[in-house]
């Protein structure tokens, strides 16, 4: 399919560039930016006036509840939740059901997500069996499956030496590993310690349960040489650590979710389950040292956080309701208001949602160059638009709001904290139409 964009102010992050100009796409590829003298037939002319067209989003952390779900049609569901908010590039991580730490797995999810033709799949594989924290899995075969890195999702691992050898092992092939910061026994808890969780008798998660296991995640990675993706942190004290880890030179990258970059532990309100989040939602001065770190490029991504979670499990007390909200949706829009309250740039904004971790996606692939037998995943052109590169698009209105109604978002989870009933804003920021490779598969007046 040709399709020509027009009109539009081309905003690319990973180039800074800036104009307002078209856009040409042949046969999934940029063909042009600006003008282009050639001959061209469009197949579909999108006037993109008074919208920005961006790269599409790269989501680090969208939750896709398959395998596990099939029978309520997950999958696809929130793929379409994916490219309703501009997210053409995701990855998912390893703790579906089963969890990711066989081949065979990896294949099929894969397999079904390139079939429904929406937005790109990458998976995490596990890395230990079953998610358990003592047996490694095959890495190498995970990755031929496809499987861009390793990780243990929301699980810690108690074996300190299991850790180290895990490191030690993608060390050796260049893998990277994705790593939540949590102590395991200082994490059991439901809420953020503090005043709050005190006051209403939750259990509390402290600061200590990040910063004891980022410590210890640092001193692995200057003794095994590993390369390491922390997942949302969440604390002061954390942005801190991975701010000197990274002057120290360290191979470290990093993310924050929508959730702690935007709530505090004040936002659970009367035990309100939308607010039942992990990490847990933390204090305000922990918020502002958060949008500061991304600002500033020590936090070097925003993530979703989606995790789509059924209405049964929310209707539970909030210490026993499943943790989790839906996010995908909602992304480009948070970042949007990110980026206006920190007085950012729209290139800068939109840098942390697209060429910001397209960038870490690229670097899982470095090990390619010791390995050349080894069958790489693909990011093609995420994060950018460049001629000759893969047109993953998203075109949007930054000037157009829009009300979070959970019964009007294509996720099939339905909760989520920033819920119009619940905060009372407005988003701003809306995704008109969305093109991966080169077809475009959402358009908000069809």
């Amino acid at each position: 399919m040709n399709i020509i964009i027009k009109n539009g102010r081309v905003i690319d992050p990973a180039s800074s560039y800036d104009k307002v100009g078209d856009v040409y796409i042949q046969d999934g590829i940029i063909l042009a930016i600006g003008a282009y003298k050639g001959e061209f037939k469009a197949d579909e002319v999108i006037d993109a006036k008074g919208c920005v067209v961006a790269p599409g989003l790269v989501d680090l952390m969208a939750r896709l509840k398959e395998p596990g779900y099939e029978h309520e049609g997950m999958l696809e569901s929130e793929l379409k939740a994916c490219i309703t908010g501009g997210v053409t590039t995701l990855v998912c991580p390893p703790d579906t059901d089963p969890v990711l730490d066989e081949p065979g797995l990896v294949d099929m999810l894969k397999f079904r997500a390139q079939k429904m033709n929406l937005a790109r799949v990458h998976p995490l594989g596990a890395l230990t069996k079953g998610l358990h924290g003592e047996a490694l899995t095959e890495m190498f075969e995970l990755t031929q499956s496809g499987c861009i890195g390793f990780g243990q999702a929301e699980v810690s691992i108690c074996n300190t030496q299991v850790l180290q050898r895990a490191m030690q092992y993608a060390a050796t092939y260049g893998y990277c590993v994705w790593l939540r910061p949590l102590d395991y026994y200082l994490g059991q808890g439901v809420a953020a310690s503090g005043a709050l969780a005190t006051r209403l008798g939750l259990s509390g998660v402290p600061v200590a349960a990040e910063t004891i296991a980022l410590n210890t995640i640092f001193a692995l990675m200057r003794s095994t040489g590993a390369k390491v993706h922390l997942c949302r942190i969440s604390s002061a004290a954390g942005v801190a650590l991975v701010g000197a880890a990274k002057k120290e030179g360290l191979l470290l990258s990093c993310d924050v979710s929508i959730n702690s970059l935007h709530l505090i532990d004040q936002d659970i309100g009367y035990f309100d389950s939308r607010a039942r989040l992990t990490p847990p939602l933390r204090q305000q001065p922990d918020r502002e040292a958060l949008r500061e770190g991304l600002a500033s490029g020590v936090i070097d991504a925003l993530v979703s956080d989606h995790n789509p979670v059924e209405g049964d499990l929310k209707a539970l007390p909030f210490a026993q309701a499943e943790p989790g909200a839906t996010g995908v949706e909602l992304l480009l829009s948070l970042a949007l208001k990110w980026g206006s309250q920190q007085k950012l740039s729209l290139i800068d904004t939109l840098r942390v949602v697209t060429s910001g971790p397209a960038k870490l996606l690229r670097q899982t692939q470095n090990f390619t160059e010791a390995m050349p037998s080894l069958s790489a995943p693909n990011v093609g052109g995420a994060g950018e638009l460049k001629i000759g590169g893969v047109a993953d698009i998203c075109i949007f209105d930054p000037e157009s709001t829009w009300m979070v109604q959970p019964k009007s978002l294509c996720s099939q989870g339905k909760f989520t904290p920033f819920d119009f009933e619940l905060s009372g804003a407005a988003m701003v920021g809306s995704v008109k139409w969305t093109i991966v490779g080169g077809h475009l598969v959402y358009s908000k007046n069809a």
